[in-house]
């Protein structure tokens, strides 16, 4: 069997979900929209340079999910769904999910992004397997705490291998590993996997995948 996992923003999907998720939020009214969309603009920023501080941002992050009843957010998501992440799915995204998952290899979508931002659209490519930032509920509310290691640079290392022991896999079970992802934040992961395909890359990661003779792959015009 191999192993196929997918970054989500800006590989899978061409929009950045966290993001548009909180300028959603902003028009809806749902947060102080002027103080929200300036943090929101400069995390966004951070994440690009990769100097991204990934607790800061999942306390920005998670803080409107801890405000709000769950039921109010389940209504807000459908529509976030249907408004913003649906007309972005593009063909060529779910033709490279479909390639792998009818090749019977074991899928995942790995991402910094929170679980309740992206369950939802994992589910929309019809992966089972997510792994992203947790996201703690007490009695069904949602704490604004996310527990445990965040899927982000190294971390995404360890979460990989903690969710593959769940499953009583080890890395060397598979016959290839790939990893397919835009972002310079993911190396650490690109580097795990023997076979790392940068994914509509940033300018440092073409860099580096030209470099090393890494596969470059644009699914999106």
């Amino acid at each position: 069997m191999n192993l196929a996992l997918f970054d989500l923003d800006n590989t899978l999907l061409p929009i950045d979900s966290d993001y548009e998720w909180s300028r959603f939020l902003v028009a809806a009214g749902k947060v102080d929209s002027d103080r929200f969309a300036r943090e929101n603009e400069r995390f966004y920023r951070e994440y690009q340079a990769g100097t991204l501080d990934i607790t800061e941002f999942l306390d920005f992050q998670l803080g409107p999910l801890a405000a709000l009843p769950r039921d109010e957010l389940d209504r807000l998501h459908a529509q976030y769904m249907t408004t913003v992440v649906a007309p972005a799915i593009r063909p060529a995204a779910r033709e490279l999910v479909e390639q792998h998952r009818k090749a019977g290899d074991l899928c995942a979508i790995v991402t910094a992004t929170n679980e309740f931002v992206t369950r939802p659209i994992a589910r929309a490519f019809g992966i089972e397997h997510l792994i992203g930032a947790r996201v703690e509920e007490v009695e069904g509310r949602i704490t604004g705490r996310s527990p445990g290691t965040p899927s982000f640079r190294e971390g995404k290392v360890a979460r990989v291998h903690e969710w593959l022991a769940k499953l009583g896999h080890a890395w060397d079970d598979f016959t290839v590993t790939t990893f397919y992802s835009d972002s310079i934040n993911d190396l650490a992961l690109l580097e795990k996997v023997a076979r790392p395909v940068a994914t509509n890359p940033d300018e440092r990661l073409e860099a580096i995948a030209r470099q090393r003779g890494w596969p470059v792959r644009r699914l999106f015009a």
